[in-house]
């Protein structure tokens, strides 16, 4: 399938699925043309990297940690090596969390004092 085709089926600019193949993380195949002819596989390579990227990771560990990722739920197949980078990933998140509660508790206060005035 053509680039456009693709992007119509995942919701993903073609502009950012060229960024994903400058990354690595597809790889078409070219037709005679010259144009890029992606498969059924890339469809699914696409929706995950979308799924794990709105999960809050970046392009660098996604690209480490696609090839684990199997289906559309995703689900995971072993790869141990990548386990401390996910507890770590976890780490920042839950630190984001916390961070984000704590604002919201100031600004909530300061709204309650205003209010008040």
């Amino acid at each position: 399938m053509q680039i456009g085709t693709l992007s119509k089926r995942t919701g993903v600019s073609v502009r950012m699925l060229r960024y994903y193949e400058e990354e690595g993380l597809l790889t078409p195949e070219r037709r005679t043309s010259g144009y890029r002819d992606y498969q059924a596989a890339d469809e699914e390579i696409v929706r995950n990297i979308r799924i794990l990227n709105e999960a809050g990771l970046k392009l660098d560990f996604i690209r480490r940690f696609l090839p684990c990722v199997s289906g559309d739920s995703p689900e995971f197949e072993p790869c141990s090596d990548l386990l401390a980078a996910m507890q770590q990933e976890i780490s920042v998140l839950d630190d984001r969390i916390a961070g984000l509660r704590n604002s919201r508790k100031v600004l909530s206060g300061y709204l309650e004092k205003m209010a008040g005035a």
